[in-house]
């Protein structure tokens, strides 16, 4: 007879993900990569759709309704739907298409988003102040991308959204490395810090 074994946390995978994300959108946003590498950018959120599907449903099983909320819809419309536009606008750019793409439905669909995050997000202030400031600096991020999507600002708003994802993704790199050192040696090795709520 064997013994149930419970999950291991997912959340490190999921958490790499996200910092990949970031830290391409930081590279178009600021400007160190050129529209040429759309279509390598949509196979790398492509890549981190499955990763934060896997993740978000392992979560929901595991009884974490924030976490794994939060990384379903990311797999869905962070990575999935930003991987496919990023292959559609690199197409229609390429080949000219007759009617040009209306992108501020993206502006209106990021601006959607940025608001269940910020609904969602004093939820993270009861987990480590590390993930929760990562999750306030993405809302930034996604508050800034919404507006300039939709036309309510400008492009020289772009290095607020580029450095809030640059930073979430650092976050994200740190959360991920603690989780999974602190586990693998069950001792502190990177500290986590504690909640801003408890």
């Amino acid at each position: 007879m064997s013994e149930k074994k419970e999950w291991a946390n997912p959340a490190p995978a999921g958490l790499v993900a996200l910092a990949v994300a970031c830290f391409i959108f930081y590279a178009l946003l600021s400007g160190k990569v050129t529209v040429g590498a759309l279509p390598l950018m949509g196979a790398w959120l492509l890549g981190g759709f499955f990763i934060q599907i896997v993740v978000g449903i392992i979560e929901l099983k595991e009884g974490n309704s924030t976490g794994g909320n939060v990384f379903t819809f990311f797999s869905a419309f962070f990575m999935l739907t930003g991987s496919i536009e990023f292959f559609i606008k690199y197409f229609a750019a390429a080949n000219q298409w007759a009617i040009p793409l209306d992108t501020h439905v993206d502006g209106w669909a990021w601006l959607c988003l940025a608001l269940v995050l910020l609904l969602w997000c004093p939820a993270y202030f009861k987990g480590t102040s590390i993930m929760a400031t990562a999750v306030v600096v993405l809302e930034i991020g996604i508050i800034f991308i919404a507006l300039m999507d939709i036309g309510l600002l400008g492009g020289s708003f772009k290095p607020i959204a580029a450095y809030a994802l640059l930073m979430t993704g650092i976050l994200g790199i740190y959360l991920s490395s603690a989780m999974v050192l602190n586990t693998a040696y069950g001792k502190t090795i990177l500290p986590i810090t504690g909640p801003w709520i408890k």
